[in-house]
C-alpha cells in the first residue's frame, strides 16, 4: 500500500484563496507591481493566472485594453457590413422593447407605449441639436 502512494504523481496546480487573489489584484491595480512581478513574487505558476484574476476581480475595465478588430483599418465594404450588422441589432432591440411595452400596456392597462415614444423622440431631438 505504501509503495502505491510513493508512485503517485504530485499535482502541480495550486489552489489560491479568494483573499490571496484579491490581495494580488489590489497590489497590481495600485501599480505597486506589474502582473509578471506579482507572479514571480508570490510564486504563481500559470502565465495568465494573475491576468484572469484581474479580469474577474479587478476594478479596471479590461475590455478597452483588449485588441479589437475595429482598431485595424477596415475597407469601406467591411465598414458598411459592420454598420449594417449594428443597425440590424439595434432594430431587433427596438422591436423587442416595443413588443414588451405593448404586452405590458395590454396586460396592465397602462399607456407606457405613448410615454416611451415621447421620451425617445425627446432624446432624438436632443442629439440632433
Amino acid at each position: 500500500m505504501e509503495h502505491a502512494r510513493e508512485q503517485r504523481v504530485k499535482r502541480t496546480q495550486r489552489d489560491y484563496s479568494f483573499a490571496f487573489k484579491m490581495m494580488v489584484v489590489h497590489e497590481v491595480e495600485k501599480v505597486q507591481i506589474t502582473y509578471k512581478q506579482a507572479q514571480a513574487k508570490y510564486g504563481i505558476q500559470g502565465r495568465s493566472t494573475v491576468l484572469v484574476w484581474l479580469r474577474k476581480h479587478g476594478q479596471q475595465d479590461w475590455t478597452s485594453n483588449m485588441p479589437t478588430s475595429s482598431k485595424r483599418q477596415l475597407t469601406p465594404q467591411q465598414r458598411i457590413r459592420q454598420l449594417e450588422k449594428q443597425l440590424a441589432a439595434e432594430k431587433l432591440k427596438t422591436e423587442f422593447i416595443q413588443d414588451v411595452i405593448y404586452h405590458i400596456d395590454k396586460e396592465c392597462g397602462t399607456d407606457l407605449g405613448k410615454k416611451y415614444t415621447e421620451h425617445v423622440s425627446k432624446i432624438g431631438k436632443a442629439k440632433e441639436d
